[in-house]
């Protein structure tokens, strides 16, 4: 049996929304996933099982087993089959109560890195806890003052409406190769738990649109309504766990229905995920992808 944990640290390319399912009263009409106890946005786990496995299942060129919605478009179940890499990863359903369970578990992706706009320019904002949550080093900080990365002589910065005084440089170490750290690396700040909250949900993108009416193209009268999302350019990280418990993962290197090769040979789960998120930087997740929403990149992987 084979259980292993891989983490993946992801980067909004657009503003993501993965909304609640329904209107609210606030502010905003249609809000965002927030974890209870933080209230900060995140990502479930069952989006991103979804979104990867219907990718995954298209580069594979399967769709019947692309997802329950898909089954019923076209009246069929899950094939079910041993050697289908995409019911071997991601479970599959036999009719109203028969079916197996997958061996890859998602766990929710939640923010390592927001971006804030600040008078010396965008800047991304964490704490030492969720660093060290993580698994990235921190040195010559305290978790009741505010730090940078950033070559500055100055004492204070803004974060949005929010000005912090900063106590000193921090270090941050990032173990993996990854172009996108090397971007943001120098212009982090470091904050107290109990200001994150507040500069994150601060922060969030919010847009304003309307609802179009089909017959006539015009816009819906009385139909406006505002939304928001994780903005781009966030970076969050996500666990993935592999429990392949027959050890029979089915490996291939081609197309079920064109034999054309894939990007990569699958020769475990973890693969057909990483094949599916390589997707959804093109088509993306979530919703409003009609106005711009959703591409997310895998920016960095690596064992636990």
């Amino acid at each position: 049996m084979k259980i292993r944990t891989k983490r993946y640290v992801l980067m909004t390319l657009d503003p993501l929304h993965v909304g609640t399912g329904g209107y609210r009263l606030g502010m905003v009409d249609l809000s965002i996933v927030r974890e209870p106890g933080t209230n900060l946005p995140k990502i479930p786990g069952s989006s991103l099982h979804g979104t990867i496995r219907s990718y995954a299942a298209y580069l594979y060129g399967k769709l019947q087993c692309a997802g329950p919605s898909m089954s019923q478009e076209e009246g069929k179940n899950h094939c079910g089959e041993p050697q289908c890499p995409i019911c071997y990863t991601f479970g599959h359903m036999k009719g109203a109560s028969s079916g197996s369970k997958g061996v890859v578990n998602i766990s929710d992706a939640r923010i390592l890195f927001f971006p804030v706009h600040s008078m010396v320019g965008p800047v991304w904002v964490s704490t030492v806890n969720i660093l060290e949550e993580c698994g990235l080093h921190i040195e010559g900080v305290d978790t009741e003052s505010s730090w940078t990365t950033m070559e500055t002589s100055n004492k204070s910065v803004n974060l949005g409406w929010l000005m912090v005084e900063i106590k000193g440089k921090a270090v941050i170490t990032f173990e993996p190769d990854s172009p996108e750290w090397e971007t943001i690396k120098d212009r982090i700040v470091v904050v107290p738990e109990t200001l994150f909250s507040q500069v994150v949900n601060s922060n969030l993108e919010v847009r304003t649109s309307v609802s179009i009416n089909p017959e006539t193209g015009a816009a819906e009268e009385g139909a406006l309504f505002t939304y928001e999302a994780i903005p781009r350019s966030t970076f969050l990280w996500v666990d993935m766990v592999e429990d392949d418990y027959t050890d029979k993962f089915p490996e291939t290197e081609q197309a079920y229905n064109t034999g054309e090769p894939l990007s990569m040979k699958w020769s475990s789960p973890l693969k057909v995920v990483e094949a599916g998120m390589e997707l959804a930087e093109h088509l993306g997740m979530g919703g409003m992808g009609t106005r711009g929403f959703g591409r997310i990149r895998t920016a960095a992987g690596w064992e636990v």
